[in-house]
């Protein structure tokens, strides 16, 4: 992304009030984008795989249906717990951090004060900045969370992060059955650049929160549909001859 010297933000006292007020913004692209191009690949391998093997479009369907719901519902469970599983070691670290300030303040707060020597903070204005800090558990904690543990604040919720997830793999995932559906024969050309649309059109959406740009973006993640959808028609076709 080019630098054009425009700003994404205003930054006078009340923009920047209002901004910081609200706390920091919850972002579920990764779990969009996740979704959708293993949506995309995992129902387009059918979909190559079944005519690599010269089986019917009524398979292809049977087939693309049943992964759309049982794998788009498998990868939301995982996502899920995944993700509720990083925010149950958050809480885990936190009250133990709480713990050790309240058994140990002496040793907690000299773990402030080198963590602010690292910085650069000396003399008085380290020990100041220490009692700044550690006049708050709640900021103490904080930044024992974040510069200790590298484990910044997460407020994803696993619920909404699975939901994301199912979304755009049924989404994405019906692209390539959609020939088969409009009752096309089992043929994977239409399939093949209905799908390869879905590929470059998540990469070039993706873009948006990178610096790379849209095009290029688009072809990387085509690029890695394609490459997986090859390999599944090439295991149809090796199939098709030995069974």
């Amino acid at each position: 992304m080019a630098d054009d010297g425009s700003i994404e933000h205003g930054h006078t006292s009340l923009e920047i009030a209002a901004r910081l007020s609200g706390g920091p913004r919850v972002n579920y692209l990764r779990d969009w984008v996740y979704g959708g191009i293993d949506g995309a690949v995992t129902t387009f391998s059918i979909v190559a795989g079944v005519v690599g093997a010269d089986l019917s479009a009524r398979i292809v369907l049977i087939l693309g249906a049943a992964n759309l719901l049982a794998d788009g519902f498998s990868m939301a469970a995982g996502n899920y717990s995944a993700t509720k599983a990083e925010l149950d070691d958050y809480e885990r670290v936190r009250q133990m951090e709480e713990r050790h300030i309240r058994l140990a303040p002496e040793g907690e707060r000299e773990e402030i004060r080198q963590l602010f020597q690292a910085k650069g903070f000396e003399g008085a204005d380290l020990e100041r900045a220490v009692e700044v800090i550690t006049s708050s558990t709640n900021h103490w904690v904080d930044m024992m969370m974040s510069e200790e543990h590298g484990m910044p604040a997460i407020n994803r919720s696993p619920i909404l992060a699975g939901l994301a997830t199912f979304a755009a793999f049924f989404v994405c995932g019906l692209v390539p059955l959609l020939p088969f559906v409009a009752g096309a024969t089992a043929d994977v050309t239409l399939s093949i650049f209905m799908t390869a649309l879905v590929f470059f059109a998540i990469g070039s959406l993706k873009s948006r929160w990178s610096m790379a740009g849209w095009w290029w973006s688009g072809v990387e993640t085509l690029s890695i549909g394609l490459a997986a959808a090859t390999v599944a028609y090439a295991a149809g076709v090796l199939l098709k001859s030995i069974v």
